[in-house]
């Protein structure tokens, strides 16, 4: 999974072979068919096991937290969520997967994930809609932030970009 997971971020779903993913990972492509049914069925694998360590991470989070206030839960999550991403690979996966949603296969699993984090952290922040829904906003706004770097610009479109309330 980390070899595929390496190689995809590279050059997304439409720009990687099984081939890549055989070589890279020192098998053959017909082992790699014996695990995965093809490389949309590997690619929704890999969106899963993403999917899997953003409610992992996030779970962690609110578990850390003292008391229920659904801020209070939300900013451990969001503080988690960019751990997360922190490394690219994982970013670039569930960048590619989302525009990758046309293959039914990946655009399942890229539904399946937002549904699972969303109904998590429902459950274990006691969140509004609305809060949901701004959080959603924030994290994939991070990963905007991430995936150009924004952190390295000293210019005011990029700090703007990087602004959250309490450290702008």
């Amino acid at each position: 999974m980390r070899t595929a997971i390496k190689t995809f971020a590279e050059r997304g779903y439409y720009g990687t072979s099984t081939m890549d993913v055989a070589k890279g990972a020192g098998i053959s492509q017909g082992y790699l068919y014996r695990l995965f049914k093809d490389k949309e069925t590997l690619f929704a694998a890999l969106v899963d096991y993403c999917s899997d360590r953003l409610r992992e991470s996030v779970a962690t989070a609110a578990a850390s937290v003292r008391g229920t206030d659904p801020e209070s839960v939300l900013r451990a999550m969001t503080a988690s969520y960019d751990e997360v991403i922190a490394d690219r690979d994982v970013l670039m996966i569930l960048m590619h997967a989302q525009c990758s949603v046309g293959e039914p296969v990946i655009g399942e699993a890229v539904r399946r994930c937002y549904a699972r984090q969303v109904e998590y952290i429902r459950s274990v922040s006691g969140a509004s809609d609305e809060q949901i829904r701004r959080y959603f906003a924030d994290t994939l706004l991070s990963n905007v932030v991430v995936a150009i770097d924004a952190a390295a610009i000293d210019a005011p479109w990029a700090r703007a970009l990087r602004a959250r309330p309490g450290n702008t």
